[in-house]
């Protein structure tokens, strides 16, 4: 797989346009300058890889739009060796993110084909740590939490409380909550024992469904 000059070309300007956007700091935007989006991409779309919009990918997915992705990144407040989980692996490119900032990455995906894909794209581009789950993101991943940080990457009606329990005291649960149409970005923080949580809301998104228990798909039944 090659990065070339271009494509580090390409992709500084990108981190330029979105230093300018102060979509987030210095230390998010320098993650996403080490990992080449264009990787994530069919050859035939490479021209839009640097662009800062979402584009389709395998089973009615997306990767997400670069500022989405700076401004939820910077939301989770993450720092050096948190326990971080993803919900939505898709692509991949959010997971190599993750791991360019020296998180414990456990990330989970729902669908078979994007699991497959982004395990092995992931460590064939040399990220080795995360651990990659095939399974319903919506309830969670109780095997390792409490985690310190989840970041969910689908919209979701409402916030699963299973996310709240496998969150540990003082972790923060970033997430899109609306209609399958349009969701608002909340930042979770649990501040008890009692999954009692405070909460803060930022601008609106537009998000694939979050699939699942928890999720639109069970929901639509």
């Amino acid at each position: 797989m090659e990065d070339s000059y271009k494509h580090k070309g390409m992709r500084a300007k990108l981190i330029e346009h979105l230093y300018a956007k102060n979509v987030a700091g210095e230390e998010v935007l320098e993650a996403m300058r080490r990992v080449p989006r264009h990787y994530f991409f069919e050859s035939a779309f490479l021209g839009h890889a640097y662009e800062d919009k979402a584009f389709p990918i395998a089973e009615n997915q997306t990767i997400s739009q670069p500022s989405t992705v700076a401004f939820q990144t910077e939301l989770l407040d993450i720092q050096e060796g948190d326990t971080v989980l993803e919900i939505g692996t898709g692509s991949g490119y959010q997971t190599c993110i993750l791991l360019e900032m020296d998180t414990v990455l456990t990330t989970i995906e729902i669908s078979p084909i994007l699991y497959k894909n982004a395990r092995l794209l992931v460590k064939k581009i040399g990220y080795k740590k995360a651990n990659f789950v095939k399974g319903d993101g919506s309830k969670g991943y109780p095997m390792f939490a409490p985690y310190q940080k989840i970041l969910v990457t689908a919209g979701a009606p409402h916030v699963p409380m299973p996310l709240i329990h496998q969150l540990e005291v003082g972790g923060i649960l970033v997430i899109p909550v609306g209609s399958a149409e349009r969701q608002q970005m909340l930042r979770i923080t649990k501040t008890s024992e009692k999954n009692e949580t405070t909460v803060e809301a930022f601008d609106n998104f537009r998000f694939v469904p979050l699939q699942g228990e928890y999720g639109w798909h069970e929901i639509r039944k």
